[in-house]
């Protein structure tokens, strides 16, 4: 004999009890108890919880298999298990929209500007029953960058002798050019620039780029990473334009 697995429901009593029903309900106000208890025991609701939230979706099935005729019985097809919202940092950092595969339908999904690994985006009336979906998201190191919590890290290289002497850089960030100074035999190798990390929002702070400075030999000078600029800006190109 199989064991009962804890996300099943034993009797319709126990299944209308976790729909929060005392007595026998049908049509619209099943679907409205049924939609106030998953909405409540889904794990990123304050005092959710996965295993209620198993419980109370495996007593809707059982509500509904009971009600539906026999004849009519069939296997009844779990909810799809809800995709994670895989983006880069340059999307955490300015929002956009991005296509998600959601069962059988594609969906179109709006990036607010500042999202965190962690957080979920709430998709309404999206799931079964019309209940409201929280799709997790995770943020993956791309165009050089990456992110911890608010903050976002990337690498630079610098010429040996400018960490040895100190001077000037110009470091190309996703907000433009910026100018740092280097202490001469400066340890460790690392700049923190202010406030051009994931953007604040709601009870989250405003964060900074970490620089992490790469020594290299290869790596230009200062005055030859200027010419390089004027090279690009003044080519014959740009000129006859």
């Amino acid at each position: 004999m199989r064991a009962r697995s804890h996300s099943e429901v034993a009797s319709l009593a126990e299944a209308r009890a976790l729909l929060g029903l005392t007595g026998p309900a049908e049509g619209e106000a099943l679907t409205a108890a049924f939609r106030a208890a998953v909405k409540a025991a889904h794990p990123a609701a304050p005092g959710g919880d996965a295993d209620r939230f198993r419980r109370v979706i495996a007593a809707w099935r059982l509500i509904q298999s009971r009600d539906r005729p026999r004849a009519l019985a069939g296997p009844v097809s779990p909810p799809p298990a809800p995709p994670v919202v895989v983006i880069g940092p340059m999307e955490a950092l300015r929002g956009g929209r991005v296509a998600l595969r959601f069962g059988r339908r594609t969906l179109d999904i709006r990036l607010p500007k500042g999202l965190r690994s962690g957080e979920h985006l709430r998709l309404k009336a999206a799931g079964p029953a019309g209940a409201d979906v929280y799709l997790p998201v995770l943020i993956r190191r791309a165009d050089g960058l990456s992110v911890l919590g608010d903050d976002l890290f990337m690498d630079w290289p610098v010429p040996t002798r400018l960490i040895e002497d100190g001077g000037r850089l110009e470091i190309d960030t996703h907000a433009g050019t910026r100018s740092a100074w280097i202490v001469a035999g400066q340890a460790p190798l690392r700049l923190r620039l202010r406030n051009l990390g994931l953007p604040a929002r709601g009870a989250r702070r405003q964060g900074h780029l970490f620089v992490n400075l790469q020594p290299s030999g290869d790596a230009p000078s200062a005055a030859e990473y200027l010419l390089v600029r004027f090279t690009r800006v003044w080519t014959p190109d740009r000129l006859a334009a």
